[in-house]
């Protein structure tokens, strides 16, 4: 995994970042197509495994 400094931080990030906006509760407000727990643990373990640190998510109030 190839990393960077975040900004003008000292933070170091790998260059892929996980997008999280599918992981949740489809019965909760989130889309349809959202995975439930038990599927979006397994994705982001996998992504930790590979050195992913970093992710996006957008939340809904």
């Amino acid at each position: 995994m190839q990393y960077t400094k975040l900004g003008n931080s000292d933070l170091n990030v790998s260059r892929i970042c996980m997008g999280c906006m599918g992981f949740g509760d489809a019965k909760r407000g989130q889309h349809s197509w959202t995975l439930d727990e038990r599927h979006s643990r397994e994705i982001i373990r996998h992504g930790l495994e590979l050195g992913i640190n970093h992710c996006i998510s957008e939340r809904y109030q």
